[in-house]
């Protein structure tokens, strides 16, 4: 079997990592007789460019762009139909492919949540159904996703769930590594300021828990830059509160800066209002750190085998009443973590569905 697959977002955040996750076991189905087309930035795909079965290209395309759906580079589309399988880790198929697809939708946040003009979302819309349209399968990463693709896209065709999971480059930061004691008086959260990740519940309700005796700063992985509440005097209080350094923005770091944050945290508080996944609980988790989450449907779905505790989402009283008791008794060490999510696992759910999406293409073949 050869599979093209669309790897422009390596390295990038969110889609990115779950590419990066899913890779390697891909590129080693080559040992299996499978042979691989890869595009998108070489230097990124470098460690695959001395492997037999392994073609790469350079595509600087950027995805979802004019260029990208009306005129992809004819020589690369060609390369892609020369394959039994196209992938793509997202819903962007570029124009000119004319072999079998499968598409990923992580979530249809832009759909179910306001986080983007009309327009926006009409434009998502439109492309969330034509991934369903021309793709053989879609995969996705939960159960409440894929209800979400089928309600929304009104998708008939067979979805598989392939897990998110811990990257490679988490495990080997990993090695050797040893959990800081309660010493740190880190709460963390981890993601950007948009709606849905719930920093607007968040942030009040870390303000009301240090007037109730919380003994903690709060390090908010991402950029502070365009945040806004309607509560003037909540903004000056935070604002006070990053003065003092009780509140802390870091804006962008490094795989390797945001590990060492999840090991020396205490807690890591994930309020989002909506996920596909959320991955940030899951690599705290495995950094010893605890973990507290909305409630969401999705986040009961992931992670209801595992040590976390919940807070009503959106509700920044009931965050504020459990962030002191939570953090408090965070002391302790997280017991055994079940061993559900793994990328070798979900790499070869993929393999399997390409493989059964090829077999079918030959089969019509010789019909």
């Amino acid at each position: 079997m050869k599979i093209a697959i669309d790897c422009r977002m390596s390295g990038k955040s969110g889609i990115g990592r779950y590419l990066d996750g899913i890779l390697p076991s891909i590129v080693d189905s080559v040992r299996e007789g499978n042979e691989l087309f890869l595009f998108g930035n070489e230097e990124r795909l470098s460690d695959y460019k001395n492997i037999e079965g392994v073609e790469i290209a350079q595509c600087s395309v950027k995805p979802f762009s004019v260029k990208d759906f009306c005129f992809f580079p004819h020589s690369i589309s060609k390369k892609i139909n020369e394959c039994d399988v196209f992938y793509t880790p997202y819903c962007n198929i570029p124009s000119g492919v004319k072999i079998p697809i499968c598409s990923t939708i992580h979530d249809l946040v832009f759909l179910d949540m306001p986080i983007t003009s009309a327009f926006g979302t009409h434009v998502r819309n439109m492309i969330y159904h034509y991934a369903v349209m021309r793709s053989a399968k879609i995969c996705t990463v939960s159960e409440f996703s894929a209800s979400r693709i089928r309600a929304l896209l009104r998708c008939k065709k067979p979805i598989v769930i392939c897990h998110n999971a811990l990257s490679k480059n988490l495990s080997n930061l990993k090695k050797g590594s040893e959990k800081s004691t309660g010493l740190n008086q880190i709460i963390l959260f981890v993601g950007n300021i948009k709606k849905h990740k719930g920093l607007q519940t968040l942030l009040p309700a870390f303000v009301l828990a240090r007037r109730r005796g919380l003994n903690a700063r709060l390090v908010i992985v991402g950029e502070s830059r365009n945040f806004r509440s309607a509560d003037k005097d909540f903004e000056a209080e935070l604002f006070d509160a990053q003065k003092t350094g009780d509140v802390q923005f870091t804006g962008c770091v490094s795989d390797e800066e945001l590990y060492s944050l999840y090991q020396k945290a205490r807690l890591l508080v994930q309020p989002s209002l909506y996920e596909g996944f959320g991955i940030p609980p899951l690599e705290a988790l495995s950094f010893g750190t605890h973990v507290l989450l909305s409630d969401i449907p999705v986040f009961r779905e992931i992670y209801g085998d595992f040590p976390v505790a919940y807070f009503h989402a959106g509700d920044k009283e009931d965050l504020a009443a459990k962030l002191v008791p939570v953090f408090n008794a965070a002391k302790e060490p997280l017991p055994p973590l079940p061993e559900k999510y793994d990328f070798a696992k979900t790499s070869a759910l993929i393999l399997k569905e390409l493989s059964e999406i090829a077999k079918a293409k030959k089969t019509t073949a010789r019909q």
